[in-house]
């Protein structure tokens, strides 16, 4: 035994005369401090294993009144033996002294079943942010039975398999130690009760599917395909379990008229050579709307134009990003006699200086490939 020299009350803190309801609350307490997934403390391995060790025998009325009598020696000679485990197991051992894990959850109560849920926004919502209403079906806690699976006002018996734990434990010895093994109480399903009178509404289930609408909040500068969590609206628990969470994934439209690279939006203009060469102003379209933009003669294909702030917002952040419009020039395909006349014309009176290029040409279309 490992704890041979310790007092089993001192151990759990105790008095002597402790009820078995003030042993297991002082178990309760000692095992969430000392379990060492909670402490930091070097010995809390040590420690939690004498704990276990005198609730083991401390609750048990024919242990307890063996110790009290003649202490150490009197639980050897009586044959027993500490419980051998692995810290993988012990959520599974306080559940087998319990009813419920090393938290204090009850046994049989599950968490319930998420949700996934898709609404649709516009390019330009996401400058904004956007509200929808999201529909969808859920498993609801019952009304009429609270979630209880019993007709009201009727008796809800403890499971006489599992007295009422919901799970049972198997204690087997072999040559290389004991071995505690436990699992869900298949005649409770791991509930820890017997309904005698199912409820009407729900067929003894304790919940009842229902139609719900949330509205949700789309933030501004959400991307394509992210989702939004909304805690605890999913499909609710079993026997009082915690409801699952409902995740609304979230699709941006495409617009025809821009394409997203992260929080900049890129976009085309369309000149013609003539309005390239001698300049123009232009209705250019942006996330808010058209607006005039200023080409000065002599404007070249593949030329960014760089409009701080008009892209879209960083998402739980601040500032914006940019709109860079590309401008294509437009060639003429079909031209008539004159037309022809008049171009050649034009070009028997160029030179080089008519198309000496613009010194941050380079960088301009370096900056486009970009």
């Amino acid at each position: 035994m490992a704890t041979a020299e310790r007092d089993y009350y001192e151990l759990l803190g105790v008095a002597r005369n402790a009820t078995p309801d003030d042993i297991k609350r002082a178990f309760r307490k000692l095992a969430r401090e000392l379990h060492p997934d909670v402490s930091d403390a070097p010995d809390a391995e040590h420690r939690f294993r004498e704990v276990v060790e005198a609730y083991e025998v401390l609750s048990n009325s024919e242990r307890r009144d063996l110790y009290d009598r003649f202490g150490h020696a009197g639980l050897r000679s009586g044959g027993f033996q500490p419980s051998s485990f692995d810290f993988g197991s012990l959520s599974d051992l306080f559940s087998a002294f319990f009813g419920d894990d090393l938290f204090g959850r009850r046994g049989g109560a599950s968490r319930g079943a998420d949700i996934a849920a898709r609404v649709e926004i516009e390019l330009t919502e996401v400058v904004t942010g956007a509200k929808r209403e999201v529909p969808f079906g859920v498993a609801a806690e019952c009304t009429r039975c609270t979630g209880s699976g019993a007709e009201p006002d009727t008796p809800v018996r403890a499971c006489p398999t599992c007295n009422g734990a919901g799970r049972l434990r198997q204690v087997s010895r072999s040559v290389f130690g004991e071995f505690v093994r436990t699992g869900t109480c298949p005649t409770c399903n791991g509930s820890g009760k017997l309904v005698e009178h199912p409820c009407e509404q729900c067929h003894g289930s304790g919940r009842v599917v229902e139609e719900r609408t949330l509205e949700v909040e789309i933030p501004a500068g959400i991307h394509d395909g992210q989702r939004i969590r909304l805690s605890g609206e999913g499909h609710a628990g079993t026997l009082g379990g915690r409801a699952g969470d409902v995740y609304v994934e979230v699709h941006v439209r495409p617009d025809e008229r821009f394409v997203r690279e992260g929080n900049d939006v890129y976009s085309t203009i369309d000149l013609t050579f003539v309005e390239a060469a001698l300049g123009t102003t232009l209705r250019v379209a942006t996330l808010e709307g058209d607006e005039d933009l200023i080409f000065e003669p002599g404007t070249q294909p593949g030329e960014v134009r760089v409009l701080k702030g008009r892209g879209l917002p960083v998402l739980q952040g601040f500032g914006r990003g940019a709109q860079r419009v590309l401008v294509n020039v437009v060639v003429p395909r079909r031209l008539t006699e004159m037309q022809r006349s008049l171009l050649a014309e034009f070009e028997r009176l160029s030179n080089e200086e008519t198309y000496e290029p613009d010194e941050g040409f380079l960088s301009k279309l370096k900056s486009a490939f970009r």
